[in-house]
C-alpha cells in the first residue's frame, strides 16, 4: 500500500464520493498538497479501509475523494505483539511510541515502573497519554496502516504481571537475561507481552513479581540500548521471526 492515509471517524455508507474536510482535509490540501488524480486511503484506524480518487481540492481544507471502492477490513494479525513501555523521560515516549508503531506493534502499553524518574498523574498524566494516542495515530498514517496500535491506559506493575500471566509469551528485557531474546520459541497464533524497563532498569521485586507470573528474562544482545528503542529493537526482531515482515 503505497498511497496516502487518512483517518475518517466512520466508513459505513460511505458513497463513490467523499469529502475529506477538517483537520485530516487541511493536511491532505495544505500540507500533502494532493492533486486531482492521486491516489488515497481512507481508513478508521481500526482495520477498515477503503481506496479513491482525489477528484478535486477546494480551499484550504476540502478534498473530494471519487471512486471510492468497496469497503475492505484487514484481519488481526495471528500473532499479536504488545510492549509495556516504562514512562521514559522528556519527549522520549513519543520516540518509543512513534518507532514501535512504525515498525507494526499493536498494543502500548504505558507503566509507572518504580524506577521511573516521569510519573503520571491527574492532569498532566491524561495530557501525556493523549500525547501518545496522538503520536500513535500520526505515526499510523505515515507508515500507511490501516490497524493503528491500541495506546492502553497507564498500568501499575501489578497490572502488567496480570498482562503477563494471560500471554503465550512473556518477555522482559532485562540484562540477568542468560538467553537472547531471538532464540525464544513463538507461537504461530496467540499474545507475546514484552517489557521494557525505565532508564534506571526493572527492579528486583518487579522482575521476581513477573516470573511469578510466568514472564522470563531476554537480552537483546552485547549492547544496552535506551529504554526508548529497546522496545522497537526487540519487536523489529519478533516480527521477522514471527513472518509478519515477509
Amino acid at each position: 500500500m503505497t498511497a496516502p492515509v487518512f483517518v475518517v471517524d466512520r466508513l459505513d455508507g460511505i458513497g463513490p464520493e467523499f469529502v475529506l474536510d477538517g483537520p485530516e482535509g487541511r493536511h491532505a490540501v495544505s500540507v500533502r498538497r494532493l492533486r486531482p488524480g492521486e491516489d488515497v486511503v481512507l481508513t478508521d484506524g481500526r482495520g477498515r479501509w477503503t481506496e479513491g480518487v482525489v477528484k478535486a481540492a477546494e480551499g484550504k481544507d476540502r478534498l473530494v475523494v471519487m471512486d471510492l471502492g468497496s469497503l475492505r477490513e484487514e484481519p488481526p494479525p495471528a500473532v499479536r505483539i504488545t510492549v509495556v513501555q516504562a514512562l521514559p523521560k522528556g519527549d522520549r515516549g513519543e520516540l518509543a511510541v512513534e518507532t514501535m508503531t512504525e515498525v507494526g506493534v499493536d498494543t502500548i502499553v504505558p507503566w509507572a515502573a518504580s524506577r521511573c524518574i516521569t510519573q503520571w498523574k491527574g492532569d498532566r498524566g491524561l495530557k501525556a497519554l493523549g500525547k501518545w494516542r496522538a503520536t500513535a495515530r500520526e505515526a499510523g498514517k505515515q507508515s500507511r496502516r490501516v490497524r493503528f496500535p491500541e495506546i492502553a491506559d497507564v498500568a501499575t506493575t501489578k497490572q502488567v504481571a496480570a498482562l503477563l500471566a494471560e500471554a503465550d509469551v512473556a518477555a522482559v528485557l532485562h540484562e540477568s537475561g542468560e538467553e537472547p531474546l531471538a532464540t525464544v520459541d513463538l507461537p504461530t497464533q496467540g499474545e507475546i507481552v514484552l517489557v521494557v524497563g525505565p532508564e534506571g532498569g526493572v527492579s528486583p521485586e518487579e522482575l521476581t513479581l513477573f516470573g511469578d507470573a510466568g514472564a522470563r528474562a531476554f537480552r537483546l544482545g552485547r549492547t544496552v540500548l535506551r529504554t526508548s528503542t529497546a522496545g522497537t529493537a526487540a519487536a523489529a526482531l519478533l516480527l521477522g521471526r514471527t513472518g509478519r515482515w515477509s
